[in-house]
């Protein structure tokens, strides 16, 4: 209790701190996690109970943002946001692989650290994006349905790395069996939203919180779902966000779901999983080993913004209209 206590203390403090510059909350959470945890100060760690409670609050933030975004726009920017998955997964893997060679790594280290930094954090970016009240526009949707088409990329990357790993040759018949495995998920989910919950959610009551027990039930067996095909759970928590539309049911169960799961992911459990994240922190201020955590570090952000940059490139748009459209 008393390390809860610290980081909810600590994370709105900072978090207020970094608002009032016009930063994202997110980053004074993370700071939080940092001071407090083992990087620094060393007054709170890992544990069974904070590590449920982090998983908790990027689960249900994943839910809501699935809520708050339009299935129809991220259908309708698919392409866009296939290159911008595309573009910002190749560079950064290209630039972090030949960042460790130069710094004398072996093919498989920098294999495994190119594919380290190609990898994007959607949860990150879902939170950030709703910092900046621009989750629900055009960019936004490009954003996130390229972070999801990224964590297939990076789902299959792994595999191809694993079996080389093993084997030291491509194991096509593994990749296939993990496309087919994605392409069949994403199928249901198809299936589910467009005619199996639609006439579920039309009967659902808020007697006694049971809308918000149907949400929790869709959302673990859509991460349940996506864990078997071996994506991360939150894209099956951000789909079944997807199903419950203003649309589909009473307006005030929507929004009786929407404030349920808002309050208990931004406004308790998140900040426990940005400052969890500080606990697999290990800082080394050798000169070698920081010389090398900048220059791939620089690397990352370069081979993101470039990468992204090119994908969007081929749809020749105004990149300053993109931002602002919606806004």
């Amino acid at each position: 209790m008393t390390s809860l206590l610290l980081i909810l203390v600590v994370a709105l403090a900072l978090g207020s701190l970094f608002a009032r510059y016009g930063l994202p909350f997110v980053l004074g959470e993370l700071v939080a996690g940092i001071l407090l945890g083992p990087p620094i100060l060393g007054l709170i760690g890992p544990s069974p109970g904070l590590e449920l409670l982090a998983e908790l609050g990027i689960f249900f933030v994943m839910f809501h943002t699935g809520m708050e975004m339009d299935p129809k726009e991220l259908l309708e920017h698919l392409w866009p946001s296939l290159c911008v998955a595309v573009g910002g997964f190749v560079l950064p893997f290209i630039l972090g692989y030949f960042t460790t060679r130069a710094f004398g790594g072996t093919l498989y280290q920098s294999l495994f650290v190119g594919m380290g930094i190609s990898i994007t954090a959607i949860a990150v970016q879902s939170v950030i994006l709703h910092s900046l009240r621009i989750s629900t526009t055009y960019v936004g949707h490009i954003i996130i349905g390229a972070a999801i088409a990224d964590d297939i990329l990076s789902l299959i990357g792994l595999s191809i790395l694993l079996g080389m790993a093993k084997s030291g040759t491509v194991q096509f018949v593994d990749i296939g069996l993990v496309v087919l495995k994605v392409v069949g998920f994403f199928a249901l989910t198809i299936i589910l939203g467009h005619f199996i919950v639609p006439k579920l959610t039309r009967r659902l009551h808020d007697r006694e919180g049971k809308a918000f027990t149907f949400a929790i039930l869709g959302a673990l067996a859509m991460a349940y779902l996506a864990e078997l095909v071996g994506l991360h759970l939150i894209i099956g928590a951000f789909l079944a966000g997807q199903y419950i539309r203003k649309e589909m049911m009473d307006e005030k169960i929507y929004h009786a779901i929407s404030d349920r799961f808002y309050g208990l992911s931004y406004g308790f459990l998140l900040p426990v999983f940005f400052a969890s994240l500080s606990f697999h922190l290990h800082f080394d201020w050798t000169p070698s080993f920081t010389i090398f955590a900048l220059v791939l570090t620089l690397a990352a952000i370069a081979g993101k913004l470039l990468g992204c940059g090119l994908g969007y490139s081929f749809f020749k748009r105004n990149l300053r209209w993109v931002w602002f459209r919606n806004y």
